[in-house]
């Protein structure tokens, strides 16, 4: 009777813990961004809880409106204006359609060789454009479902990661015993091992945070100074809010693909294909080498596990796959390292 009476606890313990989950499940994304974010800034949260004479509430309170006025209001912000710059390029195209392409520029005359065929095709493209436009009508319509779909995407992130933030407060002002409950519970779990372990999802975590942020730090540099050589105003403004959107996965393009268009159709030619060519191999390409690079840096981890972390992550699980990734596989490879090391010493005994 004893042991039904187990048995029957434990099954409703069970299905106390699932439903617990199904309940949570909409949220976890955004509770492990907010954990995310208060383990990165954690030292600021100490340093202003000394400086408010350990008042936690408040020092958590001032860091989350911080936080809402650095990075949730500007995103906020370029959310909604997503659906009109979309609603602006279709007007454009539809522009392209009626008006057909501008004059051909005066240099594209003066190429060798090719210089008056060229002309030639851009004319007959021209005054070819409404056959042109309904052959690739069905086309255009793809690119624009793939927009509204990529802009349907940006926006959950937005609100999720606004979401985040809300949940911040919280990591920030029970933190201390949200860490002293989740290191007694791998304590019960894996005995000795769970500071260990700890340390090392820590430090992962740490790496990837220094990582994504030293990244969007770098292309929003070399954003700026691309757009400073192109000649595009408000290139200082661009540079800050593609440091924002290299937060989030194909974010700088959204900055400087309008910004090549921008130039070309004031007929800057020479200068659009410079900045398409710099925003394709120099502000995108980077987040491809120095990301890892940083996530690297630091630890144990072989630059390939790394590697396949970061990359095998995104595919899996999207961006917030950027963290779990490498956290899966830095934990993998520490118990397979561990497991390794405790046969090689149970068969140099016998």
């Amino acid at each position: 009777m004893i042991n039904n009476d187990r048995l029957l606890v434990q099954i409703l313990l069970l299905v106390l813990f699932g439903a617990s989950f199904w309940v949570m499940a909409p949220f976890w994304s955004a509770l492990f961004w907010g954990a995310v974010l208060a383990f990165a800034s954690w030292p600021l949260m100490r340093l202003l809880t000394r400086l408010l004479n350990g008042r936690e509430s408040l020092a958590a309170a001032l860091l989350t409106v911080g936080w809402m006025l650095l990075v949730a209001v500007p995103l906020v912000w370029l959310g909604f204006n997503l659906a009109d710059h979309i609603r602006d390029a279709t007007v454009f195209i539809k522009d392209a359609q009626v008006e057909g392409l501008p004059e051909a520029p005066a240099w594209l005359g003066t190429v060798p060789l090719v210089g008056g065929r060229l002309v030639g095709i851009w004319n007959s493209i021209d005054q070819q454009g409404a056959a042109l436009m309904m052959a690739l009508k069905p086309y255009l319509g793809q690119v624009g479902n793939w927009l509204l779909a990529r802009s349907a995407q940006i926006g959950g992130g937005i609100l999720e990661l606004t979401l985040s933030i809300v949940f911040v407060f919280f990591f920030y002002r029970d933190g201390p015993r949200l860490a002293a409950f989740v290191h007694g519970l791998l304590e019960r779990l894996i005995g000795h091992k769970a500071g260990y372990y700890i340390e090392l999802v820590a430090g992962t975590v740490q790496r990837v945070v220094n990582g994504v942020i030293g990244t969007a730090a770098a292309q929003a540099v070399l954003a700026l100074i691309g757009f400073l050589i192109a000649g595009v105003p408000g290139a200082l403004v661009l540079g800050i809010v593609t440091f924002l959107l290299s937060l989030i996965p194909m974010g700088p393009p959204l900055i400087w693909i309008p910004a090549t268009a921008w130039l070309a159709w004031k007929g800057e030619y020479g200068m659009a294909v410079f900045l398409g060519v710099w925003g394709t191999f120099i502000i995108s390409g980077v987040d491809n080498v120095l990301k890892p690079y940083l996530i690297s840096r630091g630890g144990n981890l072989p630059l390939v596990i790394v590697l396949l972390g970061v990359f095998g992550g995104l595919i899996a699980f999207g961006f917030i796959g950027l963290f779990i990734g490498p956290t899966l596989l830095a934990v993998a490879y520490s118990l397979l390292t561990d497991w390794s090391k405790s046969q090689s010493r149970i068969e140099e005994r016998r």
